[in-house]
């Protein structure tokens, strides 16, 4: 059994963040990373992928990420920055290290694990999504006798060569998954909604300053769009091959059919469908809500103070999901933990 301040689980972006305020701060701390290497789901992403914002606005707290050619990351731009991070402030981090259960356990919390147990004062979850694909219902769709699979199964567009294939979701994963996909196969792009495409001088900067506008009660981004035009999706764009189809009715054995009784053959479907948060080892604590999240405020959860959570999403925090955004939630909840800790954390500003 081990004792510790602050534990947190998961090693990447968001756990990442946490640590270096907990550095800063004079924290007791360790981090538990379920991956055997640095760079959280971001090294699990196909190689073209593109971050929709400009590396100086995509870094965590105290290092900017190295602007790479044409300004936008890939993924492995991202991967080596934070493998870079971890290092340059000697961030405890133990891997791989897998987390199955945390329980309440008197004074401090029960984080049992693979590689032994550990207690600790405040456990802070950082988890993401990416373990978590979600793939929604469709009459029809274990009938299917073609290929699907979801963003994370997605390598690059060769395998779909000559092939016809359905692509499913509206957001800029889909878009830049089509952009390469058209390229090599015969694609239909569906949406539950038209997909709205923003102006080509805007990205993620502007997105992330209106939804905090959004947050501040200012104004939303609905007028603007949701896809950023990074320079794959301006070419697919400039071709015509970001046209959409609502969304189907049901999968057929060969293909997508619509209520209006059109059918589109196909030989795989990618679904573009985003993702859940991954808490199957916050269970045994039974903060579940409605919809399946746990009640917060802030990234605190409700029902068990000792518990934040990070990196999610709008959920836990304005566009905590992203690295600008989880260095922003980071800042604040570290504030709170180390005050919780009856620490002041002065030092934890940037």
């Amino acid at each position: 059994m081990r004792l510790v301040d602050v534990l947190v689980i998961g090693g990447g972006q968001a756990g990442l963040a946490a640590g270096y305020y907990l550095r800063r701060a004079g924290a007791d701390f360790v981090i538990l990373d379920a991956q055997d290497r640095p760079g959280g789901a971001w090294r699990h992403a196909w190689p073209s992928l593109r971050l929709f914002s400009p590396a100086q606005y995509s870094s965590l707290p105290g290092r900017m990420m190295p602007v790479p050619p044409g300004g936008y990351p890939s993924a492995a731009d991202t991967v080596a920055y934070l493998a870079d991070y971890e290092q340059r402030y000697d961030l405890p981090v133990l891997r791989p290290v897998q987390v199955h259960a945390v329980r309440r356990g008197g004074a401090r919390l029960t984080v049992e694990t693979d590689a032994g147990t550990w207690q600790a004062r405040i456990v802070i979850s950082a988890t993401g999504t990416w373990w978590r694909p979600y793939v929604p219902y469709y009459p029809g769709i274990g009938d299917f006798h073609g290929e699907q699979l979801h963003t994370v199964g997605y390598r690059g567009p060769e395998p779909f060569r000559g092939r016809r294939v359905v692509i499913v979701g509206g957001a800029n994963s889909a878009a830049q998954i089509l952009a390469e996909v058209s390229t090599v196969a015969d694609t239909t792009w569906v949406t539950l909604r038209p997909p709205r495409l923003l102006p080509d001088e805007i990205d993620g900067r502007a997105l992330f300053a209106l939804a905090t506008r959004r947050a501040q009660g200012g104004g939303g981004i609905g007028h603007l769009g949701d896809i950023v035009a990074v320079p794959p999706v301006r070419e697919a764009r400039d071709r015509g091959a970001l046209k959409a189809e609502p969304m189907f009715r049901r999968i057929t054995r060969d293909g997508v059919a619509w209520s209006d009784g059109t059918s589109q053959a196909a030989d795989a479907i990618i679904w573009c469908t985003g993702f859940r948060p991954a808490l199957g080892h916050l269970a045994p604590l039974r903060l579940r809500g409605r919809g399946g999240l746990i009640p917060v405020e802030g990234t605190r959860a409700i029902g068990e103070p000792r518990l934040h959570l990070l990196g999610y999403g709008d959920w836990t925090g304005l566009a905590s999901a992203t690295l600008i955004g989880a260095a922003r939630t980071a800042k604040q909840a570290i504030i709170e933990v180390m005050a919780a800790l009856g620490v002041s954390s002065g030092r934890g500003g940037r």
